[in-house]
């Protein structure tokens, strides 16, 4: 017998180190498994996935890393000390999506509905900080419901633990949340302070107070769904910048998603080596795009054209459509794509495509993506709401965003630029790099119609045929000032090309921009407008 600090102890027995091996395999295959078959069937009967399965859809087949899989609260009272589960309701580690390094943790919704505590955000915040150390994407399977109540403030404070770090790693390392079940409370925060944000319909919310709340409160009657389903944030808030039918749906577009970004900050986005010709001609432009001015098209046909294989992948593809944001490659190298919609109300900006756009140039210029703006802008939407909602505010954060920018910018000018709106679209009074014109472009202070019924109002007024007097003078003025050379001649527009030329010149011209270095001054951080 031994004694230790006093107590009498028995002596230790000898173990068969297979025999360890064996109860180590059964209680890991016991922390995979999760909680029970039941809860399994549960979280099946939702329509939803485990978080095992989600893990193996994100990942490269083999490549996933857990750590803290043992690990479990200590609280007690409310009947917890009875319930002690490993992994405490998350799944963390690391692993490969295309052979890149990127970490990621996953709510277990069967375990305590996937709520956070003390140890289950120790995990998270430790995590987080391994992927900001190791300079690699991050990605949260988001599947709970929210704080533990159980352990109080203790779970709050570790919510504010995760969104300090959202925030120290904003901009350093791609953040993605992946939104596969209910979210709530301030829980939604740390999705709205990540890069991007996907959500599959039918499974996922995301809302400060849920229906019962919202009921109490103002009498409204409303549904999870209809609060904060996919949907609604798709199309409505922009909280969600892509919507899926299924998880594998989704999964699989936040693979492609990573495969277009850096690791990091201090990394380019991955290039590969093309398929599609550098210097293949576009000639369907010529047919996409009508020379007057007044006619809608497709814009997002137009990029098609452009870009490699036609591949690109649109960020809030469902919300403020008059103007388009995306990923693409050229040549190989990954390029982010600003550009009006004429096909949605004639493509002007508004205070959803204002907010849209700044972001996304925002997301570019923090992960050195260049960027390619592509512009058929009327003008900033007129009215009362829009005034009254911020516009000036708003618009205002994607001049600044664009300012801001020190990545390669390069400005292309299909059709109409017209006033505020054409300054804002990255012209090169504001630092584009290169802008290029199409011979149908028209850059000025506003349409032909408007300029003359200001500028000559007192003549037209004053003629016997008013009609005809006003439609000499808009030709006129059109010829005057609003011709395919005019901002050219000017300095401000570097080429009118040939459309079908477009794709080439684009290539060309980012090919000499790679290098770009920019002189920044010395700031702590600028005041953007809110």
């Amino acid at each position: 017998m031994t004694t230790i600090d006093g107590p009498t102890t028995p002596p230790a027995v000898p173990r068969d180190l297979r025999a360890l091996v064996g109860e180590l395999n059964t209680a890991r295959r016991r922390a995979e498994d999760g909680p029970s078959p039941d809860a399994t069937r549960v979280q099946r009967a939702k329509g939803k996935l485990t978080v095992r399965n989600r893990l193996a859809l994100l990942f490269d087949a083999g490549s996933f890393h857990e750590i803290e899989r043992f690990r479990h609260h200590r609280s007690s009272g409310f009947g917890l000390e009875h319930r002690r589960p490993a992994t405490d309701g998350v799944v963390t580690g690391w692993g490969t999506v295309f052979g890149r390094t990127v970490f990621a943790y996953a709510h277990d919704f069967r375990i305590f509905g996937g709520s956070l505590g003390e140890a289950h955000a120790a995990k998270i915040q430790k995590l987080m900080d391994m992927a900001g150390a190791a300079g690699a994407p991050l990605v949260s399977l988001s599947d709970g419901a929210g704080a533990r109540i159980q352990e109080g403030v203790t779970a709050l404070a570790g919510y504010g633990g995760i969104f300090e770090r959202n925030v120290r790693f904003s901009g350093v390392i791609p953040q993605i949340s992946v939104m596969l079940g209910p979210c709530a409370g301030g829980a939604t925060y740390s999705p709205a302070l990540t890069d991007f944000v996907f959500m599959v319909r039918g499974i996922a919310q995301m809302y400060i107070t849920g229906p019962d709340v919202v009921r109490s409160v103002t009498g409204e009657e409303i549904t999870h769904e209809q609060l904060g389903g996919a949907a609604v944030h798709a199309t409505v808030s922009g909280a969600s910048g892509f919507v899926h039918d299924t998880e594998e749906e989704c999964l699989e577009d936040v693979r492609y998603l990573i495969s277009l970004l850096p690791a990091n900050n201090r990394e380019l986005a991955p290039s590969v080596e093309p398929s599609d010709a550098p210097d293949r001609r576009c000639e369907r432009l010529l047919d996409l795009v009508p020379a007057d001015v007044a006619q809608a098209y497709d814009m997002r046909a137009v990029v098609e054209e452009v870009v490699d294989d036609g591949e690109l992948f649109e960020v809030h593809a469902s919300w403020a459509r008059n103007v388009l944001c995306g990923l693409a490659r050229l040549d190989g190298h990954v390029v982010g794509v600003v550009a009006n919609q004429p096909a949605v109300l004639a493509g002007v900006l508004d205070i959803p495509a204002s907010e849209k756009a700044a972001r996304f140039v925002q997301m570019c210029d923090a992960f050195s993506i260049p960027l390619v703006t592509l512009v058929d802008v009327p003008g900033f939407l007129p009215g009362s709401d829009q005034e009254h909602g911020g516009i000036i505010r708003h618009g205002a954060k994607l001049l600044y965003a664009y300012c801001n920018a020190s990545v390669p910018r390069v400005q292309v000018v299909l059709r109409k630029a017209y006033g505020g709106a054409y300054i804002v679209m990255d012209s090169r009074s504001i630092g584009c790099d290169l802008s290029f014109a199409w011979p149908t472009n028209e850059i000025a202070v506003m349409g032909a119609e408007g300029a003359a019924n200001v500028v000559f109002r007192k003549e037209i007024n004053a003629a016997l045929d008013p009609d005809a007097v006003r439609a000499k003078l808009i030709e006129e003025y059109r010829t005057n000032l609003m011709h395919g050379y005019y901002a050219a001649e000017r300095g401000l527009v570097d080429d009118v090309i040939d459309p079908a030329d477009t794709r080439r010149i684009l290539i060309d011209a980012l090919g000499t921009l790679r290098s770009k270095h920019a002189q920044l001054p010395q700031r702590k951080h600028g005041n953007p407008p809110t």
